[in-house]
């Protein structure tokens, strides 16, 4: 996809999703299973998040007391290895639900420990990683 000039690519750097504090830790070996590493928040917020991280790709645990879990919103992910990231989450209890494949890509549907949804893609749209 050719962009105009003068114009920059944009990158999301994080999301932040709110969940219980006592189930941010099977969140954080959720999101393990999906290739996210913990990394560090600053000092000021290990209080109250955890931090996980993919590549330059971050997401924010925010402990709540009564966590917002979107109906239909979801965080997609590109997986390295898509058969294999649903046989581990499988493993682990998950049930992954596959989608009908857009752009001739598998994807799934998976719900992870504070009831967040995840799309899992094997590739994203119009030859993105």
């Amino acid at each position: 996809m050719a962009r105009s000039p003068g114009t920059v690519w944009h990158v999301i750097q994080h999301v932040a999703i709110e969940v219980r504090e006592e189930d941010a830790h099977a969140c954080s070996s959720f999101w393990s299973l999906l290739g996210f590493e913990r990394v560090d928040p600053p000092d000021a917020l290990a209080r109250r998040a955890i931090w996980v991280q993919a590549g330059g790709t971050q997401v924010h645990l925010l402990f709540a007391t009564s966590p917002v879990v979107p109906a239909t919103g979801h965080i997609a992910v590109v997986v390295g290895d898509y058969e294999r990231t649903l046989a581990a989450l499988r493993d682990a209890g998950f049930q992954p639900r596959p989608r009908t494949p857009y752009w001739d890509s598998p994807r799934a549907f998976v719900d992870g420990p504070g009831g967040h949804r995840v799309e899992l893609m094997a590739r994203g749209p119009l030859g993105a990683p």
